[in-house]
C-alpha cells in the first residue's frame, strides 16, 4: 500500500513538473517575442532620455497602434524641448490623426514663439486642415494671386463710371491666423472679397484716368473694408500687380441702347403704316359700297320718267330735252377726261 501511495505522489509530482516547463516554456516564448518586437525600440527611446515601458509597449501592439511611429515622434518632439506624452500621441494616433505633422507644428510654433499648444494643434489636424502649412505660413506669410489662375480668368474686370473698362491683377499677401483656422473661411474667399473691393472701388472712380494714376487707391480701399474679417488669414497688403484698359463699355452701351430704341421705332411706324394700309383698304370699299348705291339709284331715273310719262306729268319733249343734257354731259366728259357715270336710258 504504501508503495502504491508512493507511486502515486511521484506520477503527481511529475505532472506538475511537466506543467511547469509548459509554463516556463510558454513565457520564455512570450519574453523572446516581446524582446524581438521591442527589444531594440525599448533601447532607442532608453538611450534618447525618452523612457517608454514594456507593458506601454505590449499594450499599443494590442491596441493596434504604430509603435514606432509613436516612439520615434516622441523622441523628436522631447528633443526639440516640446514635452508630450505617449498616451497622448497614442490617443491622436487612435482618432484618425497625423501625430508626426501635429508634433512638427509644434516644434516650429515653439521656435517661432508662436501660441500653439496640443489641443489647438490636434483639433486644427482633425479638422482636415494642414496644421503644419499654417504654422509655416503664419512664419512665412503666402502670396495669392487674384484672381486664381487656376479659375480660369486672368484679370478682375470692372467699369469706372466713365464706361471704360479696366482689367486688374492683384496679389494678395495672407498670414495664417491659428486662433480663427477651425471654421474660418479658406483662400477662396479672400480671393473672391479682394475681387468684390476691387470692382467696387473702381466702379467708384469718376474716370478711369484716376485709377490709372493712382492704382494704390484700390489698395487701401480694400485694406479698409476688412476683408479678412471671419476667415483663417490676416490679410498684410493687397497689391496691384497690373492695370489695362479695357473696351469702353459705355460706348457700347449707347450704342445698343440706340439700336435697341431704333428697332422699337421701326415696329411702332409699321405698325402704323400697317394700320394704314387697312384703312385705306375700308376706305375702298365704302367707296365702291357708296358707287353701288349710287348706281342703284340711278337704275330708279328710267322708271321715273316712265312712270311721269305715263301719268302726263312729263312731256315727250321734256323727255328728249333731258336725254340731250345727259348727251352733252358725256361728251364734256370724255373731252375732259373724266368718267363721270355712265346714265342708262
Amino acid at each position: 500500500m504504501e508503495a502504491l501511495l508512493a507511486g502515486l505522489v511521484l506520477a503527481e509530482a511529475n505532472w506538475v513538473m511537466i506543467l511547469l516547463g509548459i509554463l516556463l516554456v510558454f513565457v520564455g516564448i512570450v519574453v523572446l517575442v516581446i524582446l524581438v518586437n521591442f527589444g531594440f525600440l525599448w533601447l532607442q527611446a532608453w538611450t534618447s532620455g525618452v523612457p517608454v515601458g514594456w507593458m506601454k509597449l505590449v499594450g499599443m501592439w494590442f491596441r493596434k497602434v504604430n509603435a514606432n511611429l509613436v516612439v520615434n515622434t516622441r523622441i523628436m518632439a522631447v528633443k526639440a524641448g516640446v514635452n508630450i506624452s505617449s498616451d497622448m500621441l497614442e490617443s491622436h494616433y487612435l482618432a484618425r490623426g497625423n501625430i508626426v505633422n501635429v508634433v512638427r507644428s509644434l516644434i516650429a510654433a515653439s521656435r517661432a514663439d508662436l501660441n500653439l499648444d496640443w489641443k489647438r494643434a490636434t483639433a486644427i489636424d482633425l479638422a482636415g486642415r494642414d496644421v503644419l502649412a499654417a504654422v509655416q505660413t503664419s512664419v512665412n506669410p503666402k502670396v495669392i494671386d487674384c484672381p486664381d489662375a487656376a479659375s480660369g480668368k486672368l484679370t478682375i474686370d470692372a467699369v469706372a463710371k466713365d464706361g471704360i473698362q479696366l482689367k486688374a491683377k492683384a496679389r494678395v499677401t495672407v498670414r495664417t491666423n491659428l486662433d480663427r483656422l477651425v471654421g474660418g473661411a479658406t483662400e477662396e474667399t479672400i480671393i473672391a472679397r479682394v475681387g468684390e473691393g476691387i470692382v467696387t472701388t473702381i466702379g467708384s472712380s469718376k474716370s478711369h484716368k484716376e485709377v490709372l494714376e493712382n492704382p494704390d487707391n484700390i489698395s487701401k480701399s480694400v485694406l479698409a473694408k476688412g476683408l479678412d474679417a471671419g476667415s483663417a488669414f490676416e490679410i498684410l497688403s493687397v497689391d496691384i500687380a497690373d492695370v489695362d484698359v479695357g473696351d469702353n463699355i459705355g460706348a457700347r452701351l449707347q450704342a445698343d441702347q440706340a439700336e435697341a430704341d431704333k428697332r422699337i421705332a421701326q415696329a411702332k411706324a409699321e405698325e402704323r403704316r400697317a394700320m394704314a394700309v387697312a384703312r385705306e383698304g375700308e376706305m375702298r370699299a365704302l367707296v365702291v359700297e357708296n358707287r353701288a348705291k349710287v348706281v342703284l339709284a340711278e337704275a330708279e331715273i328710267p322708271k321715273a320718267f316712265a312712270q311721269a310719262l305715263k301719268e302726263g306729268n312729263l312731256g315727250v319733249m321734256d323727255y328728249y330735252s333731258m336725254k340731250n343734257i345727259q348727251a352733252d354731259t358725256r361728251m364734256r366728259d370724255s373731252i375732259g377726261g373724266g368718267g363721270g357715270p355712265e346714265q342708262s336710258g
